[in-house]
Protein backbone atom coordinates (compact mmCIF):
# COMPACT_ATOMS: atom_id res chain seq x y z
CA UNK A 1 0.00 0.00 0.00
CA UNK A 2 2.93 2.37 0.71
CA UNK A 3 4.16 1.61 -2.72
CA UNK A 4 1.34 2.42 -4.35
CA UNK A 5 0.55 5.86 -2.32
CA UNK A 6 3.97 6.47 -3.07
CA UNK A 7 3.94 6.15 -6.60
CA UNK A 8 0.83 7.95 -6.91
CA UNK A 9 2.38 10.78 -5.08
CA UNK A 10 5.45 10.31 -7.82
CA UNK A 11 2.93 10.54 -10.86
CA UNK A 12 1.18 13.92 -9.53
CA UNK A 13 4.61 15.26 -9.04
CA UNK A 14 5.44 14.29 -12.28
CA UNK A 15 2.11 15.94 -13.64
CA UNK A 16 2.47 19.00 -12.03
CA UNK A 17 5.92 19.60 -13.11
CA UNK A 18 4.72 18.89 -17.01
CA UNK A 19 1.77 21.03 -16.37
CA UNK A 20 4.04 23.94 -15.30
CA UNK A 21 6.55 23.62 -18.11
CA UNK A 22 3.73 23.42 -21.39
CA UNK A 23 4.25 26.00 -23.34
CA UNK A 24 1.23 28.52 -22.39
CA UNK A 25 -0.34 30.50 -25.78
CA UNK A 26 -0.05 33.99 -25.18
CA UNK A 27 -3.04 35.97 -25.50
CA UNK A 28 -1.94 38.83 -28.13
CA UNK A 29 -2.99 42.36 -27.66
CA UNK A 30 -3.80 44.58 -30.13
CA UNK A 31 -0.63 46.13 -30.18
CA UNK A 32 0.91 42.48 -30.93
CA UNK A 33 -0.69 41.68 -34.12
CA UNK A 34 0.86 43.74 -37.51
CA UNK A 35 -2.01 43.82 -40.40
CA UNK A 36 -1.91 44.24 -44.17
CA UNK A 37 -4.72 45.79 -46.37
CA UNK A 38 -4.12 45.99 -49.96
CA UNK A 39 -7.01 49.12 -50.99
CA UNK A 40 -7.69 48.31 -54.77
CA UNK A 41 -8.10 51.87 -56.80
CA UNK A 42 -11.48 51.00 -57.14
CA UNK A 43 -14.44 48.43 -57.10
CA UNK A 44 -14.38 47.98 -60.68
CA UNK A 45 -13.67 44.41 -61.57
CA UNK A 46 -10.57 45.20 -62.93
CA UNK A 47 -9.40 47.06 -60.05
CA UNK A 48 -10.26 44.35 -57.73
CA UNK A 49 -8.86 41.91 -59.92
CA UNK A 50 -5.46 43.13 -59.87
CA UNK A 51 -5.61 43.75 -56.45
CA UNK A 52 -5.88 40.31 -55.57
CA UNK A 53 -3.14 39.51 -58.10
CA UNK A 54 -0.47 41.65 -56.48
CA UNK A 55 -1.48 40.18 -52.97
CA UNK A 56 -0.31 37.01 -54.55
CA UNK A 57 2.86 38.52 -55.47
CA UNK A 58 2.95 40.59 -52.20
CA UNK A 59 2.53 37.00 -50.10
CA UNK A 60 4.68 35.18 -52.29
CA UNK A 61 7.47 37.68 -51.72
CA UNK A 62 7.06 38.15 -48.16
CA UNK A 63 6.49 34.69 -47.13
CA UNK A 64 10.18 33.32 -46.51
CA UNK A 65 10.90 36.11 -44.80
CA UNK A 66 8.10 36.33 -42.38
CA UNK A 67 6.63 32.61 -42.06
CA UNK A 68 8.83 32.61 -38.80
CA UNK A 69 9.53 36.43 -38.10
CA UNK A 70 10.11 36.29 -34.40
CA UNK A 71 8.59 39.89 -33.28
CA UNK A 72 5.96 42.56 -34.88
CA UNK A 73 8.98 45.27 -34.68
CA UNK A 74 11.70 42.59 -37.16
CA UNK A 75 8.18 42.50 -39.20
CA UNK A 76 8.06 45.60 -39.83
CA UNK A 77 11.79 46.45 -40.30
CA UNK A 78 11.31 43.25 -42.96
CA UNK A 79 8.29 45.49 -44.96
CA UNK A 80 10.50 48.99 -44.60
CA UNK A 81 13.96 47.28 -45.72
CA UNK A 82 12.03 45.37 -48.69
CA UNK A 83 9.76 48.50 -49.59
CA UNK A 84 11.46 49.44 -52.72
CA UNK A 85 11.03 45.69 -53.97
CA UNK A 86 7.30 45.95 -52.98
CA UNK A 87 6.60 49.02 -55.05
CA UNK A 88 8.64 47.61 -57.84
CA UNK A 89 6.50 44.24 -57.57
CA UNK A 90 3.06 45.95 -57.46
CA UNK A 91 4.04 48.43 -60.17
CA UNK A 92 5.11 45.61 -62.98
CA UNK A 93 2.02 43.91 -61.93
CA UNK A 94 -0.12 46.83 -62.79
CA UNK A 95 1.84 47.92 -66.13
CA UNK A 96 1.88 44.33 -67.08
CA UNK A 97 -2.87 44.56 -66.74
CA UNK A 98 -2.53 48.11 -68.36
CA UNK A 99 -2.76 50.03 -65.34
CA UNK A 100 -1.10 53.22 -64.97
CA UNK A 101 -1.74 54.37 -61.26
CA UNK A 102 0.68 54.48 -59.36
CA UNK A 103 1.26 52.62 -55.69
CA UNK A 104 2.28 53.47 -52.22
CA UNK A 105 3.18 51.23 -49.55
CA UNK A 106 3.10 52.43 -45.98
CA UNK A 107 3.13 51.23 -42.16
CA UNK A 108 0.78 53.17 -39.61
CA UNK A 109 -1.36 53.14 -37.04
CA UNK A 110 -5.46 52.83 -37.87
CA UNK A 111 -8.86 52.27 -36.96
CA UNK A 112 -10.27 48.88 -37.95
CA UNK A 113 -13.48 47.19 -37.48
CA UNK A 114 -13.32 43.85 -36.15
CA UNK A 115 -12.93 40.60 -38.42
CA UNK A 116 -12.38 37.00 -38.16
CA UNK A 117 -9.79 35.68 -40.07
CA UNK A 118 -9.91 31.59 -39.73
CA UNK A 119 -9.99 31.18 -35.46
CA UNK A 120 -8.44 34.72 -34.73
CA UNK A 121 -11.10 37.29 -33.93
CA UNK A 122 -9.57 41.06 -33.96
CA UNK A 123 -11.56 43.00 -32.11
CA UNK A 124 -11.92 46.82 -33.35
CA UNK A 125 -9.51 49.10 -32.42
CA UNK A 126 -6.25 50.98 -33.62
CA UNK A 127 -3.32 48.48 -35.10
CA UNK A 128 -0.61 48.74 -36.55
CA UNK A 129 -0.91 48.14 -40.34
CA UNK A 130 0.78 48.00 -43.57
CA UNK A 131 -1.59 49.52 -45.90
CA UNK A 132 -0.50 48.74 -50.09
CA UNK A 133 -2.39 51.79 -51.66
CA UNK A 134 -3.43 51.17 -55.12
CA UNK A 135 -4.02 54.50 -57.46
CA UNK A 136 -6.65 56.29 -55.51
CA UNK A 137 -7.05 53.27 -52.75
CA UNK A 138 -10.80 53.50 -52.53
CA UNK A 139 -11.56 50.19 -53.37
CA UNK A 140 -12.60 47.41 -51.49
CA UNK A 141 -9.56 45.84 -49.79
CA UNK A 142 -8.01 42.47 -49.26
CA UNK A 143 -6.53 42.06 -45.48
CA UNK A 144 -4.60 39.50 -43.29
CA UNK A 145 -2.42 39.53 -40.55
CA UNK A 146 1.42 39.60 -40.95
CA UNK A 147 2.60 39.36 -37.42
CA UNK A 148 1.60 36.57 -36.39
CA UNK A 149 2.02 35.11 -39.60
CA UNK A 150 -1.37 33.56 -40.59
CA UNK A 151 -1.14 34.19 -43.83
CA UNK A 152 2.70 34.39 -44.30
CA UNK A 153 3.28 31.13 -43.60
CA UNK A 154 5.33 27.78 -45.60
CA UNK A 155 2.52 25.92 -43.72
CA UNK A 156 -0.35 24.70 -46.18
CA UNK A 157 -4.01 25.52 -44.84
CA UNK A 158 -4.72 22.31 -43.65
CA UNK A 159 -1.18 22.11 -41.18
CA UNK A 160 -1.52 25.77 -40.28
CA UNK A 161 -2.46 25.14 -36.82
CA UNK A 162 0.51 25.15 -33.89
CA UNK A 163 0.95 22.14 -32.25
CA UNK A 164 3.57 22.22 -28.71
CA UNK A 165 5.46 19.28 -27.56
CA UNK A 166 6.40 18.62 -24.83
CA UNK A 167 9.78 16.28 -24.63
CA UNK A 168 8.75 15.01 -21.12
CA UNK A 169 5.40 14.23 -21.81
CA UNK A 170 6.50 12.49 -24.45
CA UNK A 171 8.92 11.05 -22.62
CA UNK A 172 6.42 9.95 -19.69
CA UNK A 173 4.30 8.55 -22.33
CA UNK A 174 7.26 6.11 -23.19
CA UNK A 175 7.74 5.23 -19.83
CA UNK A 176 3.65 4.33 -19.30
CA UNK A 177 3.21 2.67 -22.18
Amino acid sequence: MKKFIFGLIAVLIIVVAVVAFLPKQQELKEYDYLRIHIRANSNLDADQQVKYEIKNEVVKFLTPYLSDVPTKSEAIDIVNNNKPSLIDICISKLRSKGFMYSVNIKVCNEYFPARTYNNTTLDSGFYDAVIVELGSATGDNWWCVMYPPLCFTKKTEGNADIKYKSRIWQWLKKVFN
